[in-house]
């Protein structure tokens, strides 16, 4: 990757390692992924910081029950929003007037937002910060990898046949762009009856494996669906969740 183009953070930030969260289609629970790594790693008593950079769709503020509005200073310094558990969280959907407004900006809008989310925002002193990826290889994502020091990236797919092409896709970008690919994690995997503890793949056999052998690079963590983790979100009481998920990718970051 070309430094030249790398944007600096606030003078008063130091962050040790900045990890995205990617994945080629929607859908797939990647601001799920980003979520619980985030609460593992706060839970491990590092200091955590969450840069939602699905600016179009964004949903870490519903996730985390946050409706604080962002403070910024008389110097355009923006001071993230804190969530129960000490995160520092910044998504654009803290700077509109209601939650459910729609984003409709152009590109370079959008990405400028993302720029000013890593210069302006006083992140302070942080072991770890998550971006949360806007699905595909657009602007953001580009925006990102160029001006950001993106120490590598968590890719998020679930096991339909389609999405091991998209994954292919989010896979390359990387590599052309140089920025080390710290595994695959299979979101939706399968879902374990209540009754016989019997694992179903309601999507068939996943491809994923294949994908992963061709690029030489690892299926981390296979999730299930997890229902009583669907409705913590939905309460926006993702860090109550049980310790445990994610195992795998928690402990090589």
């Amino acid at each position: 990757m070309d430094n030249k183009f790398l944007e600096q953070p606030h003078e008063t930030t130091k962050i040790k390692k900045v990890i995205g969260i990617v994945s080629g289609k929607g859908g797939v629970g990647k601001s799920l992924v980003t979520s619980l790594l985030a609460v593992a790693m706060s839970n491990k008593g590092y200091k955590v910081g969450v840069l939602d950079a699905d600016v179009t769709g964004p949903s870490i503020p519903k996730v985390f029950g946050i409706k604080e509005k962002p403070f910024a200073d008389n110097n355009e310094n923006i001071f993230p929003v804190k969530s129960k558990k000490d995160i520092s969280i910044m998504s654009a959907n803290l700077l509109l007037e209601r939650e459910t407004d729609p984003v409709i900006w152009r590109g370079p809008v959008i990405t400028g937002i993302i720029k000013q989310f890593w210069k302006n925002v006083l992140w302070n002193e942080l072991d770890y910060m998550f971006i949360d990826m806007p699905p595909g290889t657009g602007d953001v994502p580009l925006t990102v990898f160029q001006t950001i020091p993106v120490n590598g990236i968590i890719v998020v797919t679930s096991p339909q046949e389609l999405v091991s092409m998209i994954v292919e896709k989010a896979v390359n970008m990387a590599k052309m762009m140089d920025i080390p690919i710290l595994g695959l994690v299979e979101n939706m995997s399968y879902i374990k009856c209540p009754d016989c503890g019997k694992e179903i793949k309601i999507f068939g056999e996943s491809k994923i494996d294949d994908v992963a052998k061709k690029f030489n690079i690892s299926v981390v963590d296979k999730m299930p669906v997890n229902p009583e983790i669907t409705a913590l979100c939905d309460k926006g009481e993702i860090e109550t969740a049980p310790d445990g998920n994610l195992k795998n990718i928690v402990d090589i970051l």
